[in-house]
């Protein structure tokens, strides 16, 4: 049994197979960075936690009882932690029908999931050095239902992720209609030529993608610096003819991209501004 992972407020690392989490995917989960006993932006992950809920009729959980686990694990870090927060539907029996035949979940327990991972020595060297960029050929489906939040359906990214060869740290992933829509782990944005600043626009005419807590936090950065950013459909001959291309997520901050199909790219000048600012942010 591992002390850095608390289920239902107890320290355990097993669930009951009988989880709808485990059997269907049914549930919500946030990734948040923590640093010195701090969860990062934890008021903007629970609000975005809050909406999965809500998109797929799950009960809310006690947001009090939520934060003080939270808190007791997050108190255990004396530099960076990683913490995810996993909400499901809570058990029920075999199809996909909740045992509540109403599929109204006021009556269900819901199942909480808080564990604590490592920071990873490679994020602070790829934020200086930059990333490799690989173009996946798993494609995200069109669900306007399902976008914008994590859910824990993620076949397309675990499938997309396989795809990256050892020298690759991302892969960018595009939807049915060619459209450029994200990484497989992040949000892309791209600098063009004419030194503005696009990234895709993710609605419910996208259907698909997340809209990451960093990626909004890079654009009110970004336009408080002067910079001209706009969200919109971008294709792949957009990222192929920008001068640079940056990816985002609330674990990485922000890692430019050095190399992509045979091509090179200039680090975008304001990435060690960005990320200095993340670390006073923080």
């Amino acid at each position: 049994m591992q002390a850095d992972v608390l289920v239902n407020g107890k320290q355990t690392d097993s669930i009951s197979v009988s989880d709808r989490g485990l059997q269907y995917g049914d549930g919500v989960w946030e990734t948040i960075a923590v640093r010195e006993g701090k969860p990062q932006y934890l008021k903007t992950h629970l609000k975005r936690l809050i909406l999965g809920c809500q998109a797929l009729n799950i009960s809310l959980p006690d947001l009090t009882v939520l934060n003080v686990e939270i808190k007791q694990l997050a108190d255990t870090v004396k530099k960076h932690a990683v913490l995810k927060v996993i909400i499901t539907r809570g058990l029920g029996g075999r199809g996909y029908r909740s045992n509540n035949s109403s599929f109204t979940t006021s009556t269900t327990a819901t199942t909480r999931i808080i564990s604590l991972h490592p920071w990873g020595d490679h994020i602070a060297d790829y934020q200086k050095r930059g990333i490799d960029l690989q173009l996946c050929q798993t494609r995200l489906a069109y669900n306007p239902q399902l976008a914008g939040f994590k859910h824990l359906n993620r076949l397309e990214q675990v499938l997309a992720s396989a795809e990256l060869s050892d020298d690759k740290q991302e892969g960018l992933m595009r939807d049915f209609n060619d459209n450029i829509i994200e990484g497989t782990m992040s949000n892309v944005f791209v600098l063009s030529q004419d030194n503005n600043i696009k990234t895709p626009r993710l609605d419910d005419e996208t259907g698909c993608g997340i809209k990451g807590i960093m990626r909004q936090i890079a654009i009110d950065w970004l336009i408080a610096n002067n910079y001209k950013v706009s969200e919109e459909p971008l294709k792949l001959d957009d990222v192929l003819n920008a001068q640079g291309i940056f990816m985002t997520n609330s674990i990485i901050g922000l890692w430019a991209v050095k190399s992509f199909e045979s091509k090179t790219y200039t680090l975008p000048d304001f990435v060690p501004q960005f990320n200095a600012f993340l670390d006073s942010d923080r």
